[in-house]
């Protein structure tokens, strides 16, 4: 099913699902497994409603393993487009990415999930198809070959090379091993284009720190 989204049609007040070093981005898919009782309750509700949104945010602290952790100010909702039902109670879901959100405020507990009240209008852009107009795809692509190997990833390069620019450059932020703190970067990036331009530092800065920190072998000027 797509809908037509515009900020007018967006729910005011939307449940949120923190999650350190997990990225949304609108066009991108998600999938998650909900196993925590009060995010099974938030997956019921939202189910529930015609919308079908729930909000990816980032604790602030990473290592904050409390119960409610503060916050990022900016998130992204996807659409619940995805569901089944495991015989132990969990749920996997996948979410497609929509739009970015700004936390207005946080609302009380519902069913002890955190409900907030957000504003879309910052990133409205989000609702549009954005094709990057100036990309390096080269200089990423590049760059993406000595990352994933300095850090064991494998990838499917003949898919990767296939890719339109947009796709490339949504799918690789979500599932590259960035920081979260990174991810946060990225995901706060003014569009798809400046996404791709931060993409490309965050990796050539990586493999410049893993070349000056490699082995010493006693040489010296």
């Amino acid at each position: 099913m797509t809908i037509a989204w515009t900020p007018d049609t967006l729910p005011e007040i939307l449940p949120v699902f923190p999650l350190s070093g997990v990225l949304l981005l609108p066009g991108g898919r998600l999938p998650l497994n909900i196993f925590e009782p009060r995010y099974r309750a938030m997956v019921e509700d939202c189910l529930a409603t015609p919308d079908r949104l729930i909000g990816m945010i980032q604790p602030l602290d990473p290592e904050d393993r409390s119960r409610n952790p503060d916050l990022y100010r900016i998130g992204c909702a996807g659409r619940l487009t995805s569901f089944e039902e495991t015989a132990d109670g969990r749920y996997l879901i996948t979410l497609t990415g929509v739009s970015r959100f700004a936390v207005v405020e946080e609302l009380p507990l519902r069913r002890g999930y955190r409900p907030m009240r957000v504003d879309w209008r910052p990133f409205t852009p989000d609702l549009d198809d954005q094709e990057p107009q100036d990309f390096d795809r080269a200089r990423l692509l590049r760059g993406l070959r000595g990352y994933l190997t300095h850090h064991g990833v494998a990838a499917d390069w003949g898919s990767v090379e296939q890719a339109p620019d947009d796709v490339l450059i949504t799918t690789l932020a979500m599932v590259c091993p960035f920081t979260a703190s990174e991810k946060q970067a990225l995901l706060e990036s003014a569009d798809t284009e400046d996404r791709a331009s931060t993409m490309i530092a965050l990796i050539e800065m990586a493999l410049m720190d893993k070349d000056s920190s490699g082995p010493d072998l006693g040489l010296r000027h």
